[in-house]
């Protein structure tokens, strides 16, 4: 490896550690028993000083198996997602089945490990998590990490949002095995109301999915109304 080659996978490198924290969402994913939970907050901000959307939903089913939620650069998610959907829909009109769950999580690692070594004024930032089932009933999660590789989650996931620190360390505490799904619902609001009350950068609001082996269901949309009361 040349001395420039060694420096760009070190600039590479401080890059993924700098948007780690600095990626502006709050994400989490929980396997429990027959289903995943995928859960989201609704703030965008630019570089994590100004609001710029109240009401952006991060968690989002973009075929009738799967569910993407993302953390990044809000345009490379917008632009990964629209592409995603397309390359599932030829893969499968091409092999004349359903991509599975698997499939479809490393391509997406695929994509990112493309993009983030393709030289640009603006670095590629997307990390995403992955949830869906397959045609035979089997439900999966998976973590894409910006930098390219997929990880299967066998209990619960954050990605690389900035609310990440706060919903690891809740979950270490709170979460167990073979969960309902009405406690992985619970749990991933939870979730989403701790990581918000500390990360500066996540906030406004709650959106929830279920999937099962019978399909995907987007059960809950919280918000966040401002009420002022006098302060006695």
């Amino acid at each position: 490896m040349s001395v420039d080659e060694e420096l760009m996978d070190l600039k590479m490198d401080a890059d993924l550690k700098k948007n780690i924290l600095t990626t502006g969402t709050s994400l989490v994913g929980i396997v429990c028993k027959d289903c995943i939970v995928m859960a989201g907050d609704r703030k965008t901000t630019a570089g994590g000083q100004i609001v710029m959307d109240k009401d952006r939903q991060k968690v989002v089913a973009i075929n009738d198996y799967l569910v993407l939620s993302g953390t990044g650069i809000a345009s490379d998610i917008e632009m990964l997602k629209k592409l995603i959907r397309a390359q599932l829909k030829l893969k499968e009109l091409k092999d004349h089945q359903r991509p599975t769950v698997r499939e479809s999580a490393n391509l997406i690692a695929a994509t990112n490990y493309k993009n983030i070594r393709q030289p640009a004024m603006i670095p590629f930032t997307a990390g995403m998590m992955v949830g869906g089932f397959d045609a035979d009933g089997d439900v999966e999660l998976y973590s894409v990490e910006p930098a390219g590789s997929a990880k299967k989650v066998n209990d619960f996931d954050a990605n690389f949002s900035s609310g990440m620190p706060y919903i690891l360390g809740l979950l270490e505490r709170m979460y167990k095995k073979d969960m309902t799904m009405e406690e992985g619902v619970e749990l991933a609001v939870e979730s989403i109301k701790a990581s918000s009350e500390r990360d500066t950068a996540s906030g406004h609001g709650v959106d929830v999915f279920t999937i099962t082996r019978d399909g995907i269901r987007h059960i809950s949309k919280q918000v966040v109304e401002k009420v002022y009361t006098e302060h006695k």
